[in-house]
C-alpha cells in the first residue's frame, strides 16, 4: 500500500510531459503501476493493463483580454464671450457696434425689454420712420409716450453679434447714447461681474436635440411666448382706455402696435412648430 501511495505522489510531483499513451496495471500484490512502454509490463498483466490518454495541457493558459475602457468624453462647457465694462457711477456700460459701422457705449440693463438708441443715432444710421413703423407706448413717471420700434441689421458687443435686433428710438434722460436691453441680451445667458468690470455672454442657442428644439431650451421658448402675450395684453388694456378719450392718433399707434406684435407672435408660433416645440411651452 505504501508503494501505491509513493507511485501516486510521483505522478503528482512529476506530471506527464509526453503526449504518448500511458498504461496502468496492478500486480498480484495489489500495487498500482504506470508506464509509457508496454514492454515494461510483465506479460501476464498486459492483457489487463488499462490505456490512459494524457489530457494535461502544458501550454501557457490564455486569459481573455480585458477590453480597455476609454475614458468618458469630457463634456465641455460652452465658451463664453467676455466683454469689458466701464463703470459710470452705479451703471455699467459696454461698447457696441451698430450695423457694423457706428461704435457707441450703451448702458447694460438686463431688465429692459428692448435695446434703445437715441434720435441722433437713428439719423446717423439712416433709419426711416414711416406709416408702417410701429410706435410702442412707454409709461413714464408722468405720462405715456410713444416711441418708434425699428430693426437694426446687426448689433455686436465684443465677439457676440446678433442680426435683426429690435430697438426703440428714444432720447434717454442721461447723456447716454443708448441702452443694451433684452432684444439683444435674450439671445445669451448673461453673467455680470461688475466688481471686475466684466460681462460674459453664453449663446443660448446650441445644437438641436429632442429637449432643445431649434437649439433652444424650455426657458427660452416659454420666455419668448410669455413676452409677446404680455405685451399684447398690455396693449389691449391700453386700447380700451384710449377708446374713451377720443385720441385718434394714439389709438392708431396702439392698433398698429397690436398688429405688429400679433404678427411677431404668429411668426414665433410658426418657428416653434417647425422646430417641434411642445404645445405646453407655448402657453
Amino acid at each position: 500500500m505504501k508503494r501505491v501511495i509513493i507511485s501516486i505522489l510521483i505522478l503528482i510531483i512529476f506530471p506527464f510531459t509526453s503526449y504518448g499513451e500511458m498504461y496502468k496495471w496492478v500486480d498480484e500484490k495489489g500495487t498500482l503501476h504506470f508506464t509509457d512502454d508496454l514492454s515494461n509490463i510483465p506479460e501476464k498483466y498486459r492483457k489487463d493493463a488499462e490505456t490512459r490518454n494524457p489530457t494535461q495541457d502544458t501550454s501557457i493558459p490564455q486569459f481573455p483580454e480585458i477590453p480597455k475602457t476609454s475614458p468618458s468624453p469630457k463634456i465641455s462647457e460652452p465658451e463664453g464671450i467676455t466683454v469689458d465694462l466701464i463703470q459710470r457711477g452705479e451703471v455699467s456700460t459696454a461698447e457696441v457696434i451698430l450695423n457694423g459701422r457706428i461704435k457707441q457705449h450703451f448702458i447694460v440693463d438686463t431688465g429692459a425689454s428692448y435695446t434703445v438708441i437715441n434720435w441722433a443715432t437713428a439719423k446717423e444710421l439712416d433709419i426711416t420712420i414711416d406709416d408702417n413703423t410701429p410706435f410702442i407706448p412707454i409709461a413714464t413717471a408722468s405720462s405715456v409716450i410713444f416711441n418708434p420700434l425699428v430693426t437694426l441689421r446687426s448689433l455686436r458687443v465684443g465677439g457676440a453679434e446678433v442680426e435683426n435686433v429690435d430697438v426703440l428710438i428714444h432720447n434717454m434722460p442721461s447723456d447716454s447714447t443708448g441702452l443694451l436691453g433684452n432684444s439683444f441680451l435674450n439671445k445669451f445667458k448673461v453673467m455680470l461681474d461688475t466688481l471686475n468690470g466684466k460681462m460674459t455672454l453664453y449663446f443660448m442657442q446650441g445644437k438641436p436635440s429632442p429637449d432643445r428644439p431649434g437649439g433652444y431650451g424650455k426657458d427660452f421658448w416659454v420666455g419668448r411666448f410669455r413676452f409677446y402675450q404680455r405685451v399684447l395684453d398690455d396693449l389691449k388694456n391700453m386700447k380700451r382706455k384710449y377708446e374713451g378719450k377720443g385720441s385718434v392718433r394714439e389709438l392708431s399707434w396702439i392698433n398698429d402696435a397690436i398688429r405688429y406684435f400679433e404678427n411677431q407672435l404668429s411668426e414665433l408660433e410658426r418657428k416653434a412648430s417647425l422646430a417641434g416645440v411642445p404645445r405646453s411651452w407655448r402657453q
